[in-house]
């Protein structure tokens, strides 16, 4: 298996030592299949982490018109690992007004499970791959928590640049959050 390279739709990985006993890992887009797995991964997280805003729990409704909603430069990327989704990262509208077009917002959510692998660096790269060839994108939002200091360390390590923080921007489990904004800029003609 050594240097095997698997293709996917969007990328080809080499196999990961972690990874080896168990098989095949593939980043890819999300097909409507992976809507309960994306799902359960962002419930997780809404119940049990401040890396979401969100504190009631999503259908698979809401989850169906979100995934229809990443059409065009709008896109999800679910990172499988032996046939399970095991993460995604999306670039989502940053704001509904037309004039925000060029501008996405990232998220990146891991499986309890799987955190600390490096499956939020690997998607990342993808997806900040896949913005950086998009010609209708001109930068890439995320909004942190500011306690999220893993994510926070994830996208400097990425070159996103700090903007400034929203001070008690939120309050979850009883807790006043902040928000840090962070971006990447590309400088080109927006199409």
């Amino acid at each position: 298996m050594k240097n095997k390279i698997f293709h996917t739709q969007d990328l080809c990985l080499r196999t990961n030592l972690r990874c080896a006993k168990m098989g095949i890992i593939m980043i890819r887009k999300a097909e409507l299949k992976d809507i309960p797995a994306v799902m359960d991964i962002y419930n997780d997280a809404i119940l049990h982490t401040t890396a979401t805003f969100d504190t009631e729990i999503k259908d698979y409704e809401d989850r169906l018109a979100w995934f229809q909603a990443h059409t065009g430069q709008y896109v999800i990327f679910v990172y499988e690992e032996a046939g399970t989704v095991a993460g995604y990262a999306s670039l989502s509208r940053y704001r509904e007004r037309k004039a925000f077009d060029p501008a996405v917002e990232i998220s990146i959510y891991i499986h309890a499970g799987y955190r600390g692998r490096g499956i939020g660096r690997s998607l990342m790269e993808k997806t900040l791959q896949y913005a950086k060839e998009c010609p209708q994108i001109g930068t890439v939002v995320s909004l942190i928590t500011s306690e999220n200091e893993v994510s926070i360390r994830l996208h400097e390590r990425f070159g996103f640049s700090y903007c400034g923080q929203i001070r008690q921007a939120g309050v979850k489990f009883g807790r006043k959050l902040g928000l840090n904004a962070y971006q990447i800029i590309y400088d080109r003609e927006i199409e």
